[in-house]
């Protein structure tokens, strides 16, 4: 009984290991830039490197040079009719380039937006609107990140027309 439980077991482990998937394969690596934006910037860099690495995409060293600013805005939003509950809605936008270093050109720009909101309290006591805020925008991040590495991985060195 012990050996057929055992050899279940072990075929749904392989079974499973089979089903995993390939990382990621590109002919790129980027180095990045500092990216703009103050608090927000660094956020955001640190998230892009953390991407970056765990895709095998960061080399310090490369010729292809990431260049991004991220920018978080605040807008009242109000979605029912009776306008009992208030809702704050934050935009979150990236601008990114990548530059070539070696024919000293752009080959790639990016512009992405994300949005969420949420209820906002009643009282400025309450840091739930604080960390409320905080927590959307750190998830923009990841969703724009996210959005923003399948464009990346395999592109064109080309140089882009600048008009």
């Amino acid at each position: 009984m012990c050996n057929v439980k055992l050899s279940i077991l072990l075929l749904i482990s392989s079974f499973l290991f089979s089903c995993s998937s390939k990382p990621i394969q590109s002919k790129n690596s980027f180095s990045l830039d500092y990216v703009g934006g103050a608090e927000d910037g660094l956020i955001f860099s640190n998230l892009l490197t953390s991407y970056l690495n765990d895709y095998g995409l960061l080399n310090p060293n490369s010729r292809l040079i990431i260049k991004a600013s991220i920018s978080h805005g605040r807008d009242l939003y109000i979605s029912n009719v009776d306008k009992t509950s208030d809702r704050e809605k934050i935009n979150s936008t990236i601008n990114l380039s990548i530059f070539d270093q070696l024919n000293n050109c752009n080959i790639f720009h990016y512009q992405s937006t994300e949005n969420q909101f949420y209820v906002i309290t009643e009282t400025v006591n309450f840091i739930s609107n604080n960390v409320a805020v905080d927590q959307i925008k750190f998830r923009n991040n990841e969703a724009l990140i996210q959005k923003l590495i399948p464009h990346i991985v395999n592109i064109e060195a080309n140089c882009l027309d600048e008009q």
